[in-house]
């Protein structure tokens, strides 16, 4: 279940508002002995994440499914996804659905019966911790957030069921301007740069791609190299992005590699202000990348 981007906190009653992790989403099955933490494109992280998949072996239950974010948190209690990127420090499963238990499937059941399950099945466990519900209301919710720095709030109809997909059940509000973006082409290096100047960006909505602007700065020397390695294969001629710019030196690539990029703001021509490259990230996939509603 995924939530949906809107650019305005709010307050509902009868919803939850719990803080937003920057990490990899992960669905956790536990049958038996077998522990396996699969990403939402269905790749395998249980060898890269082996101490989490030990503390849900422990778990007393014997057939489980949780749903969570793998994150990793710096001195002040915030989750980064660089940090996780680069294996800085030890990663802990924020848990905030149970899906499936001891032979009972729990995804027509409303979330508040769901996040009950969740809250009982892993206990108290500083290695699986409960995702944390930050305010009854989601305006306070908001202002807690963007206090302590977090990327933003997660917003749950607590009466709605597990719906595979995006949906309106489950609302997502940005603090920390961070989110995901298709690269669409690059442009020609200039001065002392090599292999490349800056990424072309941009995102769906209603199935048609959008440019969302360029970046140009995050990149040290091996991350040039490394992403100039997996552009060049999918250069082809043209664009059918909307809005990209025609300029000479740019050349326009497969919208098959996602990267996870911070900026400053939206401009009013829907482009991103002060964009940084933070990393790739192989567990979206190209078409869940959605620009935000207006």
């Amino acid at each position: 279940m995924l939530a949906t981007l809107v650019r305005e906190p709010f307050h509902e009653h009868g919803w939850i508002y719990e803080e937003k992790y920057d990490g990899y989403r992960i669905l956790a099955y536990k049958e038996g002995k077998r522990v396996t933490l699969m990403s939402r494109n269905a790749i395998d992280r249980t060898d890269r994440f082996p101490h989490i998949a030990e503390a849900i072996r422990k778990l007393r239950h014997v057939n489980l499914l949780l749903d969570g974010e793998v994150a990793v948190f710096d001195r002040k209690g915030v989750s980064r996804f660089q940090l996780l990127q680069k294996g800085s420090g030890e990663a802990v499963y924020a848990v905030f659905d149970c899906l499936y238990l001891e032979g009972h499937d729990l995804r027509s059941e409303q979330l508040n019966k769901r996040r009950g399950a969740m809250e009982d099945s892993i206990g108290s466990n500083k290695i699986l911790m409960r995702s944390r519900i930050l305010h009854a209301n989601g305006l306070e919710s908001y202002k807690i957030a963007k206090r302590k720095g977090y990327e933003g709030v997660v917003a749950k109809d607590f009466a709605s069921p597990y719906v595979e997909g995006r949906s309106r059940h489950w609302l997502k509000i940005k603090v920390h301007q961070e989110d995901e973006f298709i690269i669409v082409g690059f442009t020609d290096p200039a001065g002392s740069r090599k292999h490349f100047g800056a990424l072309l960006l941009g995102a769906y909505r209603d199935g048609k791609l959008y440019y969302a602007g360029k970046v140009g700065t995050g990149f040290d020397d091996k991350t040039l190299v490394s992403l100039h390695e997996k552009l060049r294969p999918l250069i082809r001629k043209g664009s059918d992005v909307i809005g990209a710019p025609r300029d000479a030196g740019i050349h326009y690539v497969e919208p098959r590699q996602v990267a996870q990029i911070s900026y400053q703001e939206w401009t009013a021509d829907n482009k991103l202000r002060q964009p940084v490259f933070l990393g790739l990230r192989d567990d979206k996939k190209p078409r869940e990348v959605k620009l935000p509603e207006m």
